[in-house]
This record gives structure tokens, sequence and C-alpha cells, in this order.
């Protein structure tokens, strides 16, 4: 399997509900790392998984509209904890979008799969991968 893999990170500030998440219900600042990788099972044509670029564009476009953001106050999150494992789901549903819909160049369309991986910390991360 063939991969490809992009990053980005962005600073986010937002609070948990729950008995679970301690001092975490409070408001509080948050730096992620976030890579995507692209699995193809042969290159395309042009001998690529993804376009590079094309690839990294999507996701700064995916990032865009949380980074320096309260995703407390994002509507489209409304009620949700906004976990890490959450935000992969999230990224990851914006990236097999943009496979879907041709964005991320001539290849695209044979993904296999994307993982996305989200570092909270130097010492935790998460991540959430599926079948296209």
């Amino acid at each position: 399997m063939f991969a490809v893999e992009v990053r980005d990170h962005i600073m986010i500030a937002h609070s948990f509900k729950g008995d679970l998440f301690g001092p975490a219900q409070a408001l509080h600042g948050a730096t992620f790392v976030i890579d995507v990788a692209f699995f193809r099972e042969t290159l395309s044509e042009d001998g690529v998984v993804v376009d590079i670029g094309r690839a990294h564009e999507a996701l700064k476009a995916t990032l865009g509209p949380l980074n320096y953001k309260n995703l407390d106050e994002v509507p489209e999150f409304a009620g949700e904890n906004t976990t890490t494992e959450f935000l992969c789901k999230h990224v990851f549903d914006a990236m097999a979008a943009a496979a879907r819909d041709g964005k991320l160049g001539p290849g695209g369309e044979a993904i296999a799969k994307i993982r996305v991986s989200i570092e909270e910390s130097h010492v935790a991360r998460a991540w959430y991968e599926a079948a296209l």
C-alpha cells in the first residue's frame, strides 16, 4: 500500500462537559498537529498517490474555519465534546469529501483509505481511519 501524508496545525480553545474531563471542563487552549495520510493500492499514471499540494490545500481549507476559534462557539459542533477523537472524524469526513469531489487532483478517485491523526501534546494523540 502506498501512502502520502500532509500536515498542518491549529490553535483552538474549548471546554468539555462531564466529570470524566476534570479540569478540562473549564475553557482551555490547545495547539493540535494534524496529519492526514492517503492510501492507494497502486500509484496513479503520474506515479503519485495524490497531488500533495492539493491535499495540503484541502486540509488547510478544512482547518481554516477552526483556527483561533473557541470550538464551543462553532455552530456545527453545538452540544458536542470536541475531543481529539471527535475532531479526527470531522477532518476525516472533510478529506473523504475532498477525495470524492476531485479536489485532490488526478488519483484521488482511487484512494483506498484515509487516516487522520491529531497530536494534542508530545505524549498523546488520537486517530481515525477508514476505507473510502
